[in-house]
Order: structure tokens, then sequence, then C-alpha cells
């Protein structure tokens, strides 16, 4: 292709914080119209990389061109005044304001008259950006704290479409999305090749990647080892480039039928909600797997909130059976022995600007009580020493903030900390999402081990391949209510499960 084609060229571009030299001399180039990904391990550097694209951070040193002139963004807003925006992996809203606000935060002047801004102006102009790209409705006047993961992440793609880009940044987006919204995000990365824009996208998922994307850039350890023709590379020969090594092994369980214990740890019966779950009765067995399937509408991710009592429920209840005992609020699950893992790792589950000792003895406070009712400073630290060496956390120590690890290994954290106590239940929502494959393959083997051990997992998740590999039994929701339930040895596929969702 002739050079005029190159909308970005990036020429030895280097990043460090402090002893971490992040980025290493990067040379890249996106054409026109081009779909780019970028693949690595959690470390690898890819967010740095696009972090200094979008204006987020500024290089050490080298330089960036863009359509052929010199490009050093002073921030996001200049970025995209120039073209480009990003939507960053983890959660970039302020959540007390509402969702259209978010949109056009740092540019609502465009929206004020005689100094004061018009809400009305603002919400019309964010529904005309999802209807330019046939996006899904969103609830603009609604606070962005008060939104799921997927809507969230839907108001921040909203963001960066409403500068209309040359080139779109994707980090992390497809991995909080159901089904029925990734579709979508999947023709607006068709819509804008056909319009001769290009994108540069991170997914973890591997063959969401070679399906999506034209060329794969592949980082390990600040570099950029190669870049490859995206319909040249197998999964395999994409793993191997990525880590350096063979992968070996099996992701998934190699067994096809369902396997766990007659005895029924929790029982669900007559559940409704008053955010929209309506009859839902299911049983798990000790040892079970128990997996659910569902569109963005369908209520899987109440499910869980509704098991560990955080969700008001209207009608019916929640019993650990195996503990005699009715759930009605998070205290009581966390006393009988269920945990809970939700999607929203950094907003539900950890506490960012605490410790890794902290947030891995949080749930285990009684456990380490003295017999006077204090806690022991010493036991703290030993639970949080043992924990991290057991979890193969990667840190510099456990007084590191949780703020500063890979969202891998902020995973294993929020994992871990509840398979150090002794629980009957664990209740995990989309629990691979934002991870590379090792650290996968890694979580994975934990829930095969604990299922071993009899503990009953519900497994909800947006990720088909994950559902299908993992569970024993799989219930698919539509719109609050439960449609089915297949078995492991009915040999469900994507095909079989996407055919009752939809």
């Amino acid at each position: 292709m002739e050079e005029k084609e190159i909308i970005l060229q990036i020429e030895g571009l280097d990043k460090h914080f402090g002893p971490t030299h992040a980025n290493k001399h990067i040379d890249f180039s996106l054409k026109k119209g081009e779909i780019r990904g970028l693949v690595g391990e959690n470390g690898s550097g890819k967010s740095t990389l696009l972090s200094m694209i979008s204006g987020i951070n500024k290089c050490d040193s080298g330089k960036m061109y863009l359509k052929g002139e010199e490009y050093a963004p002073k921030s996001p807003l200049d970025a995209n005044d120039k073209g480009i925006a990003i939507v960053v992996q983890e959660l970039g809203l302020v959540n007390s304001l509402p969702a259209g606000i978010n949109v056009y935060l740092g540019k609502t002047k465009q929206f004020s008259s005689f100094g004061i801004v018009s809400l009305k102006k603002i919400y019309k102009a964010c529904n005309e950006v999802l209807k330019k790209w046939e996006l899904p409705e969103i609830s603009f006047h609604k606070k962005s704290g008060e939104m799921n993961v997927e809507n969230r992440k839907m108001v921040e793609l909203a963001r960066a479409l409403s500068t209309d880009p040359e080139i779109l940044i994707l980090d992390e987006v497809t991995q909080a999305l159901s089904h029925d919204n990734r579709l979508k995000l999947y023709e607006l990365i068709k819509k804008f090749k056909k319009m001769e824009r290009s994108i540069i996208l991170i997914t973890h998922d591997l063959e969401e990647m070679l399906e999506i994307t034209d060329s794969i850039s592949i980082l390990r350890d600040g570099e950029l080892i190669s870049t490859e023709q995206s319909r040249e590379l197998t999964i395999d020969e994409l793993k191997t480039k990525m880590v350096g090594r063979q992968i070996e092994g099996e992701y998934y369980r190699a067994d096809h039928e369902e396997l766990y214990e007659d005895e029924i740890v929790l029982s669900v019966n007559d559940l409704e909600t008053q955010d929209g779950l309506k009859n839902i009765s299911f049983e798990l067995h000790k040892g079970e797997i128990l997996g659910f399937c569902g569109l963005s509408d369908s209520g899987i991710h109440t499910i869980g909130k509704a098991v560990y009592g955080l969700t008001k429920v209207s009608k019916g209840t929640v019993n650990l059976t195996s503990m005699n005992v009715r759930i009605k609020k998070s205290s009581q699950a966390l006393k009988y022995g269920i945990a809970y893992v939700p999607k929203d790792r950094d907003g539900e589950a950890l506490m960012m600007n605490a410790s890794i000792r902290e947030n891995f003895t949080m749930p285990s406070t009684d456990e380490i009580k003295n017999r006077f009712g204090y806690l022991s400073n010493e036991k703290i630290s030993k639970m949080a020493e043992e924990a991290t060496k057991l979890f193969n956390v990667k840190c510099v120590g456990i007084y590191q903030l949780m703020s500063g690890l890979s969202g891998g290994n902020k995973q294993k954290v929020n994992l871990g900390r509840w398979l150090i106590k002794d629980i009957k239940v664990l209740v995990v929502d989309c629990p691979t999402r934002g991870v590379d494959i090792g650290v996968k393959a890694y979580l994975y083997q934990c829930l095969k081990d604990i299922k071993k051990k009899g503990i009953g997992i519900i497994l909800i998740t947006d990720e088909l391949p994950e559902a299908i590999g993992m569970c024993d039994n799989i219930i698919i929701m539509k719109s609050g209510k439960i449609v089915t339930k297949l078995p492991r040895s009915s040999h469900f596929s994507e095909e079989s499960i996407i055919e009752v969702m939809v």
C-alpha cells in the first residue's frame, strides 16, 4: 500500500513508570480503514501504548505522526480534537453525574445559552450519536453510578463516538458487553472500515480478535514483537507469539457429563425482585458449576446479587439448604459461607485505594479476631502474605495499592480472598473479564479445584465458550425469566444456546 494511506505512524516510542519500562522503542503504523488488534499478556504494555496515542499519558521519547503531521496530544480532549478517541479498559465515568453529562464532559459549552447548560439538548445530542451508529438506547438522564457495567461501557462508547473520530481505540470493551450488544459493536466496526476510518482494539478473546481484525500487533514485556495478518494466524500460533512459548493443556474441563453430588447446597424458590426477576427457581448441588447466560436485559447479573442478599426480594426465598438458613441480606450470606465475586470488580468488590493486604483479609475479619474481639495485625499480615503467594499475585508486596495491579492480578485477589475462607457456595459474575490467557487458565483451574472440594458454583457469564467449557448445567434467561436449562451431557453448543437466548 502507498505511504499516503498510513494515518498513524509511531517511531521509537518509550515510556517509563518509575523503574518499570512499560514501552520499549515501539515502532507502529496504522492504515486508513484498518482494524488493528493489540495482544499480549497483562503487563505487556498494550494499554500504555494506547494511553499515549489517546493523550492520557505523554511519551518519554519517540515521535508520533498523524496524517503526516507530528502528533503529540496534550490531553484526551486534544486527541479528540485531532480525530482520535478512546474507550478505556477501566470504567472512566463520574458516577454522580447523569450519563449524558459524562458523554459531553468538558464540552458542554456548545449546549449553553446565557451561561445555562441545556440538559435537554445534551440528551438529544447523545441519542443522535446512538442513532447514527445504530446502537441501543440508553437513559442518558440516569446517573452513571446507578448503571450496570454494560450500560456504563456503552456510555463511554457514546462519548468516544460523539467526537466523530477517524481513529477509535477500544481497550477491552467487548468483554463488558452481552452477546446482543457485542454483535452491535461488531457492526459498528464494519461500518468504520467501510468509511475508511481506523480502529485499534484490545480483547483477550483471541477467537474474537482473529475474527474482527485485519492485523494484530503482538507485545511482550513492553516490546512490539511483530505485526501479523489476522487471516494468516491460528489461535495456537497467536498464543505462542504472545507468551513466547508453546501453550500446553486445556483451559476448560475435559469431561462431557454432569459431575456433582446429589446433595443440594442452595435452593431458590419463586424469586421475584423489584428490578426484574420473575418466578426464578433453581437448585445448586454440591460440586456443581451452574451457569447463567442471557442477553443484556435477561437479568442474569441480578441473579448473583439476589443470591447474596444485595438485591431486595419482593417474593420468594433463597435458602442455604446445607445450613438450613434463609438468606435475606448480604451479612447472612457472608456469615454462612456464600461468596460473591461481582462483574464490576473495581466498583463493587475491591477497595482500589487500599492495599492488597486489606483487600485479601476484609471478608475474613471474623476469622482473624482474637478472643477479645480485636484484629491482630500479625494475623492479618500473615494471611495476606500466604494468600499472595498461594494465588501468585505479581506485586511489590502486600502493602501495594490495588490500583497499581494489572487486571489479572486484581482478579486473583478478588477471587482468592473468598477461596481462603471455608465457603459452601461461590457466585462468580464474569470472572475472566479483562484478563489474559494465562490468568484465564489459572482462574479456570481454581474453579475446577474448588468444584472437586464440593463447593457449589454459580457461574454468570457473557462468554458462551466459558459457560460451555466449565458448566455442568446452563440456565438460559430472557426478560427476567428462566427459559430453559441445558445439561452438559446434551453437548451444548454456542448455536443451541443463542437459539434459545434470542
